[in-house]
């Protein structure tokens, strides 16, 4: 049997990976930027950089773990309920999923039916899709969404690490602006194409608060900069 392949199948790491390159980006030529604008000198740019990215990649890892842990713990134990209500009352649970059906749009017999033959071949899974809205293409699975927001921060992080490594110091912060916005830029694009989204709406979001979380780091290291001299 054919089985079509839809985006949503895609959006538990594709939340991640976006998520993950979009800060490894930001982050990194944010710290980079205010490091720079500071003064500071090309070692200490680049200690700076490697430091942030590190403890960047791990930060996301551990706290995209715990989050979906989370979301992973409360569908368990939203599933062991409905399991046990199941056992307990499964008269009830038939019509309440015929009632769901029936407010769906369906006539009561075609419901009744529908629920009917749902429930003979799973019932657990019909009311964890259909009441409680979990599914297996949504479902939560920690250790991928943090394996993929690591990995994707730590790619994203990379590219302004490289422009700092390779460009003269004089152009260090117009180098880092421009390689991530139009890095974040393609980012955008792909993860809207990726999610069946329209892409210049993400494009635009992306670029705009990325500018502002890269201008306000620029800010502060001028400040600091002045400051300390």
């Amino acid at each position: 049997m054919h089985r079509e392949r839809h985006s949503i199948e895609r959006i538990g790491w594709l939340r991640a990976a976006v998520l993950g390159a979009n800060d490894g980006i930001v982050s990194t030529a944010s710290l980079l930027l205010g490091v720079a604008a500071a003064s500071a000198s090309h070692s200490a740019l680049m200690i700076a950089g490697v430091a942030g990215w590190v403890a960047g990649a791990m930060s996301m890892a551990t706290g995209e773990y715990v989050s979906v842990s989370s979301q992973a713990d409360t569908e368990k134990a939203a599933l062991a309920e409905e399991q046990a209500e199941l056992l307990e009352d499964y008269p009830g649970e038939f019509r309440e999923l015929t009632s769901i059906y029936v407010h769906r749009g369906l006539d009561p017999a075609l419901a009744r039916q529908v629920a009917e033959k749902l429930m003979a071949h799973d019932a657990l899974e019909a009311h964890a899709r259909d009441e409680l809205g979990i599914s297996s293409a949504t479902r939560a699975r920690p250790l991928q969404a943090a394996l993929a927001s690591a990995l994707s921060f730590s790619l994203g992080a990379l590219l302004p690490l490289l422009v700092a490594l390779w460009v003269p110091v004089a152009w260090t912060r117009p180098a880092l602006v421009a390689s991530a916005l139009i890095s974040l830029g393609v980012l955008g694009g792909i993860a809207a194409k990726t999610g069946g989204a329209p892409i210049l709406p993400g494009v635009a979001r992306i670029l705009i608060w990325s500018a502002l979380a890269m201008a306000v780091s620029s800010g502060v290291g001028m400040l600091f900069g002045v400051t300390a001299g």
